[in-house]
């Protein structure tokens, strides 16, 4: 990524001597297909349901036909998959009487979110009627959708990794600059009135400096879910941010991203609608943090995301609302095509 204030080096076509795609500016492509099928059927052996009716159980996968790849252009990430699968469970009623079925889902892909799935749930030609469809309709579905969400999840983490390269300089936060007190765009609002905050860093005591707020408003090509798992998951971190990070996705978890220049800690979580998080830029004075609260609201085909930042350093807001929307929101949309 590019310097605040300096093109962005993804453009510039390099090459080292070994002929190697410095910037990712050509097409390159990874089959993930053997490992998706693979994954897919443990995934699936691993649903169980339990209910007053009994216990289900999946114990065989009988197809897996699709494929899946990763592509990169232009530094993006391009997901494809495109899967249908057939399951057989078995059922064990509280009586102890055993009953057969099959799941079938024909729609497994990018273009479909968890919810839209298609999925049917059936008993074998010669079983009766019995409580335990009903309860594989209802609860087993669901509990298929959430493995298969896992299944996307860990292809986009585990298989990111070195398919976009480090361009020639590697990336480095600048010192934030200092510039007048009010700026205002179209999509952001700045304060202007310094106040004097006492911010708490985690196992610090506060420090009294006055500061400044602004809020930031963008739209994901993703649902709630993604996004939200993209900005609390170590792997997803690493992934757009293109360096290691230490990020613990629970209330009271501590993050450490971008070379240890940006650090804070997860105040709130509510799961797919609100993150809210201290946060510090490394230069700032120490022991200082801002918070910032980010909310995501489906959209239906999107997500919209309402930032909110307060306790910024005053002279350091207009650096750090950069800051955001070019190595968070950019480098999101930019790595994972939302």
């Amino acid at each position: 990524m590019a310097k605040w204030g300096e093109g962005d080096p993804r453009w510039i076509v390099e090459e080292r001597a070994d002929a190697t795609n410095v910037n990712n500016w050509h097409w390159t492509e990874r089959d993930v297909s053997g490992w998706s099928s693979e994954r897919l059927r443990q995934l699936l052996l691993e649903v169980r349901v339990e209910g007053p009716e009994g216990v289900c159980q999946m114990t065989d996968v009988s197809k897996l036909d699709g494929e899946a790849s990763i592509n990169n252009r232009k530094g993006k990430l391009i997901f494809f998959y495109e899967w249908q699968l057939k399951a057989s469970w078995l059922g064990t009623s509280s009586s102890g009487v055993k009953y057969r079925g099959t799941v079938e889902v024909s729609n497994l892909s990018e273009e479909n979110d968890m919810d839209d799935l298609d999925i049917s749930v059936s008993l074998c030609k010669d079983q009766p009627n019995t409580p335990l469809l009903d309860l594989m309709k209802k609860t087993g579905v669901q509990e298929v959708q959430r493995v298969l969400g896992n299944y996307v999840c860990q292809l986009k983490s585990e298989f990111s990794q070195g398919m976009i390269l480090p361009t020639a300089n590697r990336l480095k936060l600048p010192q934030p600059e200092t510039k007048k007190n009010q700026i205002q765009t179209g999509k952001t609002q700045i304060s202007s009135v310094p106040r004097c905050s006492s911010s708490q860093a985690p196992h610090a005591k506060g420090v009294c400096i006055s500061t400044s707020s602004f809020n930031l408003k963008e739209t994901f090509q993703t649902s709630p879910d993604e996004l939200y798992r993209t900005f609390i998951n170590q792997e997803f971190v690493q992934v757009f941010t293109r360096s290691a990070a230490a990020v613990d996705g629970r209330r009271g978890g501590r993050f450490q991203l971008l070379d240890g220049n940006v650090s804070g800690e997860f105040t709130q979580l509510v799961p797919d609608q609100r993150i809210e998080m201290t946060w510090r830029f490394r230069t700032w004075p120490s022991e200082h943090y801002a918070t910032v609260s980010l909310e995501l609201q489906d959209q239906g085909d999107e997500t919209e995301l309402r930032m909110e930042c307060r306790g910024v350093p005053a002279g350091k807001e207009d650096s750090t609302r950069e800051g955001w929307t070019r190595f968070y929101f950019q480098a999101i949309k930019q790595t994972f095509g939302y």
